[in-house]
Order: C-alpha cells, then structure tokens, then sequence
C-alpha cells in the first residue's frame, strides 16, 4: 500500500517525486525488458517514432512516462503491457 504524503494544505496523495523506490523499479524492469529482447535505445526510439535522447531520458528518470507511452514502449519491445504490469507488482512484493 502506497504511504500518504501532503500534496499541499490539507491534501494527502502518493509521493510525486520521479526517482520514488517504486519509480526506481520501474525504470529498472523497462531497461532490463528492453536489453532482453535484444533492443537497443536507437531501435526502440525508431519503432516509437521519437529519439535516443528521448528514450535515455524515460530511462534514466529525467522524463516520467504515462501509460500510453508505457504500453507504446512495451509493444514496441514485443512484450505484452500486462505481463510488464505483472512483473511490476511481483517486483514490487505485491
């Protein structure tokens, strides 16, 4: 379960930062995910249709991804979204 923090006054939510233990996992299973299937920075940028730079930066956590691009990069590496999802809970003990 998430941890509450303040959002402001009288507001809790979840943490917002982008290097968060569970960001920080995250990062990890999209890059080991990605060097799995053998694909590297320059073809997952060409397959998604945008830039090495781009894809080094959703990376390394200097650029948050929402979940369409999440799901864009997954099928892009050839893994099926729900099995990333899936491996993400596990790796987070969920």
């Amino acid at each position: 379960m998430l941890s509450p923090k303040t959002n402001g006054p009288g507001r809790a939510g979840v943490e917002k930062s982008a290097f968060s233990d569970e960001y920080a996992v995250f990062l990890r299973l999209l890059r080991q995910a990605r060097t799995a299937a053998g694909v590297t920075q320059e073809e997952l940028a060409e397959r998604i249709g945008n830039t090495q730079s781009f894809v080094s930066k959703c990376e390394r956590g200097e650029r948050r991804l929402d979940i369409v691009e999440v799901r864009a990069f997954c099928e892009a590496i050839g893994i099926p979204f729900d099995k990333f999802a899936r491996d993400f809970e596990n790796a987070l003990g969920r």
